[in-house]
């Protein structure tokens, strides 16, 4: 496990920065990964299917928020299920799209904590 606090990893990823030093941005555009920190050299593309596990971060917090939201009109405000299920619907459409990046910078600072990796090492052609 990392020595880095769980919650200052959480808070890391949340702001998409670097999990390690805080201070590098983790992308580079709407959707691409930087290869890696520009500050403490942490590697964040770690290899093909890597952030596969973040899908499972965004499906999990879209289902979570979508089930409270249901049950919360639906028992506590009265609401039909007519009006609740089209809204509830576009939710699951966009919000995943929309916390896609949050869901990525989430597994990256989930893997760090759990499975620390080194900084980048300079390759052979960065010393030349």
């Amino acid at each position: 496990m990392s020595k880095t606090r769980p919650l200052t990893i959480l808070m890391r990823s949340l702001r998409q920065r670097c999990p390690a030093c805080g201070r590098g941005r983790v992308f580079d555009g709407w959707l691409a990964v930087r290869d890696e920190c520009e500050e403490c050299g942490l590697t964040f593309n770690r290899g093909p299917g890597f952030y596969l596990g973040a899908v499972y971060f965004n499906y999990g917090v879209t289902a979570l928020v979508t089930v409270i939201v249901f049950f919360t009109l639906y028992l506590g405000f009265g609401y039909a299920i007519e009006s609740i299920v089209w809204p509830l619907f576009g939710f699951c459409l966009v919000f995943p799209l929309l916390f896609h990046r949050i869901a990525r910078s989430l597994w990256l600072g989930f893997d760090e904590l759990f499975d620390p990796h080194a900084k980048s090492e300079p390759s052979a052609e960065d010393n030349a």
